[in-house]
């Protein structure tokens, strides 16, 4: 068995040569490579280290402090995602700015004016596209920062699940005869892996607040509930190359987070099918063992970064089963659904008013087809690829819909999700549309005769007697 258990490496504080000469360098800062071992501070690795992110801002001088917070890392005894790292990683992303310079800035009251302006006029137009009542019960206007303090909760439900999986891994990589010895070392990679977590989380979901312009871009209710939010830097860079003036380009956005707002409060399993499908899918996810074993046996403490970009290049690889292809359509499905249903009821809403409505819905749509933040940030977190061209298919069905049975009926079949369509419907919405119709009228046939039945039929009770068993009692009382 080798000196060094597991294929770990001497800290450098202990170099293999035990040169006082380089232990001393190490000590002092100067040097290459070992002198900065994590990429700490100014002229580390930074960009091709997540670690940096957390420490970039640190004086050199001072890797105690550094050190003390990688202690800290180390010494995480919480779920799967250590996501104090997650909301710090995050916050320190957002803080950056995007590529192209823009920086987070503090909402001041003229734009949390225009945000509850816009949401409040975009309801009442809302009333005319959907029977189903608002949802918003107030508007308001976050930075960046704000929203990644408001979605983290949302995001620990989505992820946690995935991170499970890896964490369980992480005990099973080593023999069974050598899990009791290496308790400490399971721990310290237990602890590793939250924190790798933590950190890819915090920098997807900081790129993410960059781009998003409300609570709802990727279909799933991130925010609280009833509370419509839109993100007004974001939307000034979002409509900055449209040749669209900007109070369009605000309305018709608060017109999609108004119609999502309407539709998670007004159905009320709707957020828990979503989820439950996301779950679903994670449950199918198979971690690559081999992987994952291969870099536990070489993980070196001086490139801590290793097990990070694990993480990221191909860990996770979603079974190919009946029961993972069905939870990966169930998902996608269920998420067109939303993202159509709001599609069209927007375009209704927005075409007679709004002279830029066309151009806003196809930007939009082309937005979410060359894989826009929502795909980028589903395939980080959770290994899963969204297929965008379901949108359409999904918006082509609610218009036929519209067309066949009116708002009422369109929006009705959020009753229930088995009365939803399914994948194979969005493939062939107008044999949907017509098979349905001819259906629920004939379901709520026998559903009224069910109800009505034992009312209507009171002599078929079993205290009743049968008319031949009168006529027996009619003879005992002639005798």
């Amino acid at each position: 068995m080798s000196d060094t258990p597991f294929g770990f490496g001497l800290p450098p504080e202990e170099p293999d040569d035990g040169d006082e000469g380089k232990k001393k360098d190490q000590q002092s800062g100067g040097g290459q490579g070992p002198a900065n071992p994590f990429g700490f501070g100014p002229g580390g690795p930074g960009g091709d280290n997540p670690l940096a992110a957390m420490f970039g801002s640190l004086n050199p001088n001072d890797l105690g402090a550094a050190f003390q917070q990688l202690g800290q890392m180390l010494s995480y005894e919480g779920g799967p995602v250590n996501w104090d790292m997650a909301k710090q990683i995050a916050r320190q992303t957002v803080s950056q700015g995007t590529p192209d310079g823009t920086k987070d800035a503090s909402i001041g009251p003229a734009e949390r004016t225009q945000v509850d302006e816009a949401v409040r006029l975009a309801d009442l137009w809302l009333d005319d596209a959907t029977s189903l009542p608002s949802g918003a019960g107030s508007a308001v206007a976050w930075s960046r920062a704000e929203w990644v303090e408001a979605t983290l909760p949302v995001w620990k439900e989505l992820v946690d699940p995935v991170a499970e999986r890896v964490g369980a891994a992480m005990g099973d990589v080593l023999p069974e005869e050598m899990q009791a010895m290496a308790g400490p070392l399971l721990g310290m990679m237990r602890s590793m892996g939250g924190a790798m977590f933590g950190t890819q989380i915090g920098q997807a979901v900081g790129v993410l607040a960059g781009e998003v312009v409300g609570s709802t871009d990727i279909g799933l209710p991130l925010g609280p509930v009833g509370k419509a939010a839109l993100l007004p830097l974001n939307i000034e860079s979002f409509g900055k190359d449209l040749s669209v003036p900007q109070e369009e380009v605000r309305l018709y956005l608060a017109l999609r987070e108004a119609a999502h707002q309407r539709l998670f409060a007004h159905v009320p399993w709707l957020r828990s099918h979503l989820f439950g499908a996301v779950e679903g899918y994670a449950r199918g996810i198979k971690v690559d063992t081999a992987k994952l074993e291969d870099v536990v046996g070489q993980f070196d403490p001086q490139n801590p970064e290793e097990l990070q970009q694990a993480l990221q290049q191909g860990m996770f690889q979603p079974e190919d089963t009946p029961e993972q292809k069905a939870a990966l359509a169930r998902l996608e499905t269920a998420l067109a659904l939303v993202e159509g249903w709001v599609d069209a009821v927007v375009h209704s809403a927005a075409k007679p008013r709004l002279s830029s409505a066309d151009a806003l819905r196809e930007t939009l749509r082309r937005r979410r087809a060359t894989g826009g933040p929502a795909e980028q940030t589903f395939a980080t977190l959770i290994g899963l690829e969204l297929r965008p061209r379901r949108l359409r298919d999904a918006s082509r069905l609610w218009a036929s819909l519209t067309d066949a049975r009116g708002v009422d009926g369109r929006d009705g079949l959020w009753a229930h999700p088995d009365m939803l369509p399914t994948a194979s419907d969005l493939d062939d919405p107008d044999g949907f549309v017509h098979r349905e119709q001819l259906d629920f009228s004939e379901l709520d046939k026998m559903l009224g005769e069910a109800a009505s039945g034992p009312s209507e039929k009171p002599n078929l009770t079993k205290d009743e007697p049968k008319d031949d068993e009168k006529g027996d009692e009619k003879g005992d009382d002639d005798k």
